[in-house]
């Protein structure tokens, strides 16, 4: 594992060594050490890198920042990479390094190879992720494939960070959804066996709900048929004249009266299935592959729910009212007191999610992540409150909230609607702009913010359109190394004269290869993959930059080594970060 720079170690455990010795003086509090943090400078004026340790501490070392930090930088010992350092503002302690420490970056990425950028800072600790965990009543559209990319690229991360990642889909195949889309399914076979019938208003409507009937009536005929009317028999209005709601419910009884436990539950299941298996299907060509898809349903069959629900009754959080049974979640920081248990009996959503949460922390996990659409951001603060019930530490739980992505074409609005079936599939998605353009705008913003989707820039093989950039930045560099060979060159990294590069781009090019450990941590702990996808997108910048300026081929071998480990460096670091994406890194475009 490389855990970050070399330089990067360096300077801080320099800075280590000063603190030791002021605290040894008593001029600091046990425990410095630990106040060190050390930042790459946006400004170059401002050096190389930057630390804000003698602002943290001046407090607790009783005296102003600004006279600490000047004896923080009397008491740090020499160093050949540091050229100089200085104090500016209030108190920040800038470094300088020499050229040589640049130059060392571009060894180590040579020398670390994929492995650069990772590190051990998670210790292997266990972390569940959890993303995407659409209802499989349909095939995932475009709103669900940024919750993937985003998901997947976050538990990317953290692996990169050294943590041990389980990545995990909630398989909601339980409650009113499923029993809508069943009935939907067995509606539609009605139509096929030639009933004609009215299409409740909140069915789903898509093309694979007449799929599925398909395959139910051409696998078992008329087996599963009834008579339209026994199938509208005391069944109330449907909307406009009535209430949709009551409609539907009314017809799911009818649909479980007249098929009976088990024809229902095969018809229940054939739509499960069906849908599940595209949903695996379009994700692993999305390149999101899980470690485990969790059933709803188990969570009911092996008493969990039940379980989870008792343990709060037990703890005093749970009370009857009309019937049902409550949760006194609004003592735990929810606006409002949550049913658990319906007055029919029946256990509600909350109900398995408190149970699922519950099951996660048994399982051993140090952290959990949650990745929801931004329509459940209610539902934060009611699991955070039945993990405190439960004895739990709600901090253990991240949940990050996604937007939803707006599709662009032409200048126009995409209209999506799951219900009415109609919307743009991330399978569409996939096949209009690529695997890999689609992972990279997906991330391109942070979660929480809105993303309009442009697909004809998506499309577009141009400059400014971000990925084809960065991916253009890693096939010019494989294309030098082809021009290499067809000059009868090789690449020498031993007779590279790295002292020779001294470019004012050249420099550039390493400070930002020396940036991307950092930016690999703080993207990972802090679950924002637009970072990285930044940052690549400025290192290629920078390449290009250069690429079109500086000659690499030249005939003095010890200066074109020199450049070629540059440029091998930064290919290297382009594709470690487009790995994390979950984009490809071509040779040629």
């Amino acid at each position: 594992m490389v855990p970050k720079s070399d330089v990067k170690n360096t300077l801080e455990s320099l800075l280590a060594q000063a603190l030791e010795r002021l605290r040894s003086d008593g001029l600091v509090p046990a425990g410095a050490v630990r106040q060190v943090r050390l930042t790459h400078t946006r400004d170059k004026s401002h050096g190389d890198y930057a630390t804000n340790v003698a602002l943290a501490l001046a407090k607790a070392a009783g005296m102003p920042p600004r006279e600490l930090a000047e004896r923080i930088v009397a008491a740090l010992p020499a160093h050949p990479a540091v050229r100089r350092v200085e104090v500016a503002g209030p108190g920040f302690i800038n470094f300088f390094l020499t050229e040589g420490a640049h130059h060392a970056v571009i060894r180590q990425v040579l020398e670390a190879g994929a492995r650069y950028g990772r590190s051990d800072r998670g210790a292997g600790r266990p972390v569940q992720v959890e993303f995407v965990s659409a209802n499989p009543t349909g095939p995932l559209h475009v709103g669900h494939g940024r919750g993937a990319a985003y998901g997947a690229t976050v538990a990317n991360l953290l692996e990169a960070v050294g943590y041990r990642v389980h990545r995990e889909y909630y398989v909601n195949d339980a409650g009113r959804q499923m029993d809508i889309l069943a009935t939907s399914v067995w509606l539609r076979y009605l139509e096929l066996t030639g009933q004609d019938l009215a299409f409740p208003s909140n069915g789903y409507q898509g093309d694979y709900v007449w799929d599925i009937a398909a395959t139910l009536h051409r696998e078992h005929g008329e087996d599963y048929a009834a008579p339209v009317e026994q199938v509208y028999e005391g069944v109330p209005p449907d909307a406009p004249a009535g209430d949709r709601e009551a409609h539907i419910d009314a017809l799911i009884g009818r649909a479980k009266a007249l098929l009976g436990d088990i024809r229902y539950r095969y018809v229940f299941d054939l739509a499960l299935a069906t849908i599940l298996d595209d949903i695996r299907d379009d994700l692993e060509k999305f390149g999101v592959v899980y470690d485990q898809w969790y059933s709803e349903r188990s969570l009911v069959e092996r008493g969990l729910v039940m379980q989870a629900v008792e343990r709060l009754r037990k703890a005093g959080h749970i009370y009857e009212k009309n019937g049902a049974l409550w949760f006194r979640s609004s003592e735990f920081g929810d606006e409002k007191d949550r049913v658990v248990v319906r007055d029919n009996g029946q256990f509600t959503y909350f109900a398995s999610d408190i149970a699922y949460h519950m099951d996660k922390i048994e399982r051993g996990y140090d952290r959990l992540v949650d990745v929801w659409g931004a329509d459940h951001h209610g539902y934060v603060p009611r699991v955070k409150a039945a993990l405190a019930a439960l004895g739990d530490d709600p901090a253990r739980l991240d949940i990050l909230l996604v937007q939803f992505a707006v599709l662009w074409r032409g200048g126009q609005k995409v209209q999506m609607s799951t219900r009415s079936g109609e919307f743009v599939t991330l399978r569409q998605l996939r096949k209009e702009v690529g695997r890999d353009a689609a992972r990279f705008f997906y991330v391109m913003r942070k979660a929480e913010q809105h993303l309009d989707f442009d697909l004809d820039l998506a499309k577009s093989r141009s400059a400014d359109n971000p990925v084809y950039y960065i991916q253009y930045a890693h096939a010019r560099v494989a294309s030098v190394l082809r021009q290499l060979a067809e000059r009868g060159w090789r690449f020498e990294p031993q007779a590279a004269e790295l002292a020779r590069l001294t470019d004012t781009r050249e420099e550039d090019l390493a400070a930002a290869l020396a940036r991307y450990p950092e930016i690999v941590e703080h993207a990972a702990l802090g679950h924002e993959p637009h970072m990285l996808a930044h940052y690549l997108r400025e290192l290629a910048h920078a390449f290009h930059t250069y690429y079109n300026a500086v000659p690499f081929l030249v005939e003095d071998s010890a200066l074109r080594n020199a450049r070629l480990s540059l440029v091998l460096a930064v290919q290297q670091v382009i594709r470690n970060g487009l790995e994390l994406l979950g984009v490809s890194a071509p040779e040629r475009m």
